[in-house]
């Protein structure tokens, strides 16, 4: 315990299992109803796709470009979900809808997150690299993406090294659910890898579209220069 009291995240993850404990439980004795009625339906996964924009986009910037990160987040999840419910492969059923479309706007939050924080690290440590690029005839774009892109693509190698070791070292939570709920392991199987490919794919897109909007500037902190400014 003394170990993760000298992280500085103590009283973080307190408040982060105060607020999972009461989320889950409101949750609980609402999704009766959500998943009776389509508009409902609607209304509840906007405001999952809400959160998880407010959520990233603050984490990313304290200021007022942090509603861009619902770009990333959207172009990532709406296309995937489009897809499952014009295939057939996921009813427009609460029941099934929500759990699959909240494990795809998760790990969006994630790397849009987790991308975003670490492309303006890098940009702000390595200021002078996209001066140089900028000297060399670079558009500020691209000197600064230049810089940003491979920093923020390490957010997507948790993803990466679950899939990679899926049923190995972990058994994912689509698939102990299937497994419990009375389906075979081949059954249960294929429902999780659909749903780990889908999640690799929301979440590449989500970093790209990240470090896109970060390296024009409209993802930025306060006090740092913007695309064209000059000292």
């Amino acid at each position: 315990m003394a170990a993760v009291a000298h992280l500085g995240r103590s009283r973080d993850i307190a408040v982060a299992g105060v607020r999972a404990a009461v989320q889950l439980a409101v949750v609980s004795l609402a999704i009766g109803w959500v998943v009776c009625s389509v508009p409902l339906l609607l209304a509840f996964l906007a405001l999952m796709y809400a959160v998880a924009v407010r959520t990233a986009g603050r984490r990313i910037t304290a200021n007022g470009t942090w509603w861009w990160a619902g770009l990333p987040i959207a172009a990532g999840v709406l296309p995937v979900v489009a897809a499952l419910l014009l295939t057939g492969l996921v009813p427009l059923k609460g029941i099934t809808l929500i759990p699959v479309t909240g494990i795809l706007i998760g790990g969006a939050l994630s790397v849009t997150s987790v991308g975003g924080r670490r492309a303006l690290d890098e940009l702000e440590q390595r200021r002078g690299e996209v001066e140089a690029g900028l000297a060399l005839g670079l558009l500020d774009r691209d000197a600064r993406l230049e810089v940003a892109r491979a920093p923020a693509s390490d957010a997507l190698l948790p993803g990466l090294d679950q899939t990679r070791t899926v049923g190995l070292v972990t058994l994912p939570g689509a698939f102990v659910g299937m497994l419990l709920g009375g389906a075979s392991p081949v059954e249960a199987g294929a429902v999780q890898l659909f749903v780990l490919v889908a999640l690799m794919a929301v979440q590449a897109v989500a970093v790209a579209l990240v470090v896109e909007l970060v390296a024009r500037g409209r993802l930025h902190r306060d006090g740092a220069q913007g695309p064209g400014e000059r000292p």
